[in-house]
């Protein structure tokens, strides 16, 4: 029923909605379950297992029964929550769970079987014959499961993921989270408020209390508007802050257009948000919690403060004729709110001998609603008091048992929380989440003015931690009345009283629990699937954990609590995969010249977990190996640029670095001057090859690692076991910088030249020889320059913010056209690197040691390192070991092939005559034909055999010389010079 001159609705914006198939009105503002509720529809859901008609219990997310299916098709949103989702025209939505008919539902059959059905039941049935269990059971258990349905259509929603970082994170916009804002904000720092709810205000919305003299849904209107006009503050409404990770990082979830009809597949429907915060400060609020009795789900039955949200923002009396039944002073004032509102009150039922009313309205004390009455609309209610039992006749019951602080964030890192005795609750231990900060009704201070107080001194704790100091902001004045409540988990009686409400767990499945030596909590939780629905116990689970502390003769703090895991409310796969919709489940990663490589017809190709360009095809070309050849010739002759940002690059500081880098590579690094590079070889610690790489020294106490792409995740790993458990004793630090810095290699015979032309001070052979490294300006902007070479030409690696990789790839791409060169991708550098004889992970697989790749003699003999003393166990220096050398085709067929096998000439390809295989391949425009990389039993020795090769998968054999590897400039003068 709707209500004149009350709510916070645009009654000027008129929307209509379908339910079911039926048309509705409602206005701008409401949510599906206000203005159902408007329109006098009770009935709205089925519940889990027994199919009980079920309606609108809450006003919040932490809504358990009104689930309902948004849209049709691709774009059915199956088990959104009525009280959060809002209306807008066209809005179509259906009720689930229920066949042929939510009024007639033939799976509530299931009820009348409950008997049969109880805790547990599906671990003592089912279990004979037991050739049943997966021809006739498992099939029609899974298809009564679950709620709402997908529809197995591709999901053409569009989704983002996005980051943000600031210095105070701030969870929940009611009155602590506003103050706390507030207090933040005009200290100056960078303030991210965050509310799941469409207006801020959070419960100040829903109330008739006053702040400072104004109204307090419009003190917190003008609050916000302030903050909405400040530089340093982002509000984010509709965002539900749904986890809290290591370092300050969190996830949110934030619905951009869940309330209007832009569903077109272009406009964003969900954003998920990491925040990355220095500090945070939690004022999520209360919940307010049931009291179990007899046949308490019938649709009707709401919790109070979600009839008073109803009455007061939405201007939606739930009923014409309410009963309260309560255990606290807080829900009397939903009797004073409806009356207030001309909603006629039969009674408050007040469980506590010493309650008082608040206003002019009937009140029972010592009193208990022991059963209902009514199948799919509430009709009356039985009371019990010392004298005997009454009913009163009502159509919607208003209950109250208390507030539970949602402590849920807090525990996202295995925190547990705290009991508190004189709130009945448990509320956050201090200290739970790192450089977190809880205030309000989710700390246990349920009034408006300790709401206020909390905020301010929250903002300020943060304040100090962060060097800033505080605004003075002056503390509105508010109401401050004392929570007076007595504990009353459930009442006593005959028949089913209901714990959770959508998975039908009942006090009796509780016992029945700890009767079978269920006692702990996970084990409870588990056996009744108590707190497994997707309001995540939010409802239910103190009430449970009370009960079982009960039955098993514990205290409530040593019954604890189940584990809380994030997400606090549910979030689509879409929001989280963002991006990914039709890719796989591996992540991708893009090189800052990804668009650039894309714009020049470049196809991309995997590359660990990047992706790179396999090669940039010109105009007329109609093969890859014609793009392959020419980029290789532009190299060898004029200059080619490379993205090669995919290296893994570490940045190593510390007084010891030198000592951590001797001991993980074989050669010495801590002789290695300032500004100068050197190649490196890791051993892992059973001797074998890890990875190869480059590393520069910046300074005295500074280097930058290269690894290759594949490997940039293990030698991070490696790094920190070595200095958290072998050497901790040294003072060093390092991270991954690999995503922070834009990386292309310049390589060819006009490498200088073209650098030259951006440097603001000219290189030369002198000032920058082989080897050489340092810091340089590209047009103002600071970079460094590295004269490495992977191609065997004279070339440059220049680096420079990734910021500005994109815009640096095209200043170079330019250049280097003019010059004749241009861009070169990976299959020309895999063949410029062959020419080299240079390694990558396709020879250092995990099965070589130095000496297979003839890098034997770079173990340093000066220090110890890992790996070095098992690398010289006497079977891994076999010179009948496989080792590296090249190959180059000599038979008719001059095809050479990755994966293939050497066998002698004239014998039989079999495993015994197994001479080696090759690794890598390519052809070469420079020598005209292919050549290879592998590894042969003898090695050097070999050199000028004729071997077989075979490779028996694609069906091709050849007969192939063993080469030196190095095929190309072997005296590294092009390099060098």
């Amino acid at each position: 029923m709707r209500l004149t001159d009350k709510g916070l609705i645009d009654r000027n914006a008129p929307v209509s909605f379908s339910f079911d198939g039926v048309e509705y009105n409602g206005f701008k503002g409401d949510t599906l379950a206000s203005a159902l509720l408007a329109n006098e529809v009770r009935l709205v859901a089925r519940s889990f297992k027994y199919h009980r008609p079920r309606g609108i219990l809450t006003a919040g997310s932490e809504e358990p029964n009104a689930l309902v299916t948004i849209g049709s098709g691709g774009r059915a949103d199956p088990n959104v929550r009525a009280t959060v989702q809002e209306i807008y025209t066209g809005l179509d939505a259906r009720s689930q769970n229920a066949w042929p008919s939510l009024g007639f539902d033939a799976l509530a059959v299931n009820d009348l079987a409950a008997p049969f059905l109880g805790a547990g039941f599906y671990y003592k049935t089912f279990m004979w014959p037991r050739a049943f269990w997966e021809r006739v059971y498992e099939p029609i258990i899974r298809r009564a499961a679950g709620l709402g349905a997908l529809s197995g259509q591709a999901n053409t929603d569009k989704y983002e993921r996005a980051f943000a970082h600031c210095d105070l994170l701030i969870i929940g916009a009611g009155p602590a989270g506003l103050m706390a804002a507030l207090t933040a904000a005009r200290s100056g720092v960078d303030v991210i408020l965050a509310d799941e709810d469409s207006i801020m205000g959070g419960r100040l919305n829903a109330e008739t209390y006053r702040v400072d003299g104004q109204r307090g849904a419009d003190w917190a209107a003008n609050i916000v508007v302030e903050l909405a006009g400040m530089d340093n503050v982002r509000l984010m409404t509709r965002t539900t802050v749904t986890g809290a990770y290591d370092q300050g990082t969190y996830g949110a979830l934030e619905r951009v257009n869940h309330h209007t009809d832009r569903r077109d597949g272009k406009a964003v429907l969900e954003t998920f948000w990491r925040i990355a915060a220095k500090k945070t400060v939690l004022a999520a609020g209360a919940l307010e919690r049931p009291i179990a009795f007899q046949n308490n789900d019938r649709p009707g039955i709401m919790m109070a403060n979600a009839v008073r949200a109803y009455v007061n923002r939405w201007g939606v009396a739930p009923g014409k004729t309410v009963t309260v039944f309560a255990n606290n002073d807080d829900a009397h004032r939903s009797a004073m709110d409806l009356q207030n509102a001309g909603v006629h009150v039969a009674a408050v039922i007040d469980s506590r001998n010493s309650a008082k009313a608040l206003g002019d309205y009937r009140l029972i004390t010592g009193a208990q609603v022991c059963a209902t009455s009514g199948r799919k609309q509430l009709e009356s209610v039985t009371y019990r008091t010392a004298s005997g039992e009454d009913s009163i006749s009502t159509d919607c019951l208003a209950m109250s048992g208390g507030w539970n602080p949602s402590v849920h964030m807090t525990c996202h890192m295995n925190g547990r929380p705290t009991w508190r005795e004189d709130i009945a609750s448990f509320v956050p231990t201090p200290g739970s989440i790192p450089n977190m900060t809880v205030a309000g009704a989710c700390n246990g201070d349920f009034s408006t003015a300790a709401c206020l107080a909390a905020g301010v001194a929250a903002a300020r704790d943060a304040l100090a931690a962060l060097g800033t100091k505080p605004a003075e902001v002056p503390r509105p004045n508010a109401e401050d009345s004392d929570y007076k409540m007595e504990p009353l988990w459930a009442v006593a009686g005959k028949g089913r009283a209901w714990l959770d409400f959508q998975n039908d767990v009942s006090v009796k499945d509780v016992k029945q629990a700890a009767t079978e030596n269920f006692r702990s909590v996970e084990h409870m939780k588990r056996y009744t699937t108590q707190g497994m629905a997707t309001d995540q116990g939010k409802n239910s689970n103190v009430n449970a954990l009370a009960l079982l502390a009960d039955a098993t003769g514990r205290g409530i703090p040593e019954t604890g609590t189940t584990t809380f895991r994030p997400p606090y409310s549910p979030v689509a796969i879409a929001a989280m995969g963002a991006g990914a919709q039709g890719k796989g489940f591996m992540p991708e990663r893009f090189i800052t010249s990804h668009a650039a490589t894309i714009e020049r017809g470049a196809p991309m190709m995997e590359a660990g977990l990047w992706y790179r360009p396999s090669y940039f095809p010109a105009k007329g070309e109609t093969h890859w190996r014609q793009s392959c050849d020419r980029e290789v010739n532009l190299v060898r002759e004029a200059v080619g640029v490379c993205d090669v940002s995919t290296l893994g690059k570490i940045d190593i500081q510390g007084p010891d670095a030198a000592a951590l880098l001797d001991f993980v590579y074989t050669n010495m690094f801590s002789t290695l001057k300032t500004g100068r590079v050197r190649y490196g070889l890791m051993l892992r610690e059973d001797g074998h090859v890890m990875d190869d790489g480059t590393t520069a020294r910046l300074s005295n106490t500074h280097f930058v690692m290269t690894t290759t792409t594949a490997a940039a995740g293990q030698v991070m790993r490696h790094l920190e076991f070595v200095t958290q458990c072998l050497r901790p004793d040294w003072d060093v630090r390092f991270t991954s910088v690999t995503e922070q810095w834009a990386q292309f290699a310049v390589a060819g015979p006009k490498s200088r030249e073209l650098l030259n032309g951006l440097l603001s001070t000219p290189i030369d052979n002198e000032t920058w020889p082989f080897m050489a490294c340092g810091g340089v300006t590209v047009a103002g902007v600071q970079g460094r320059l590295f004269r490495i070479s992977f191609s065997g030409e004279h070339a440059y690696e220049i680096a420079v913010p990734a910021r500005y990789g994109d815009a640096l790839f095209w200043v170079l791409l330019k250049q280097a056209e003019a010059m004749g060169g241009g861009a070169y991708g990976m299959e020309a550098l895999n063949v410029l690197r062959i020419e080299k004889g240079f390694i990558t992970h396709g020879e250092i697989h995990g099965r070589v040691t130095a000496f297979d790749i003839g890098m034997d003699r770079m173990i340093s003999a000066k220090k110890d390192c890992i790996g070095k003393v098992m690398s010289q166990r006497e079977g891994l220096l076999d010179e009948d070991r496989e080792q590296l050398m090249g190959f180059k085709p000599v038979g008719a067929v001059k095809q050479l092939t990755g994966g293939a096998h050497f066998y002698p000439e004239g014998e039989d390809p079999t495993p015994d005559n197994d001479q080696g295989y090759m690794t890598s391949v390519g052809f070469s425009p420079t020598f005209g034909h292919f050549l290879g990389l592998g590894f042969v039993r003898g090695g050097a020795a070999r050199q000028g055999d004729r071997l077989r090769m075979i490779d028996a998968v694609r069906g091709i054999e050849t007969v192939v010389e063993v080469c030196h590897p190095v095929f190309f400039d072997p005296k590294g003068d092009r390099a060098r010079g």
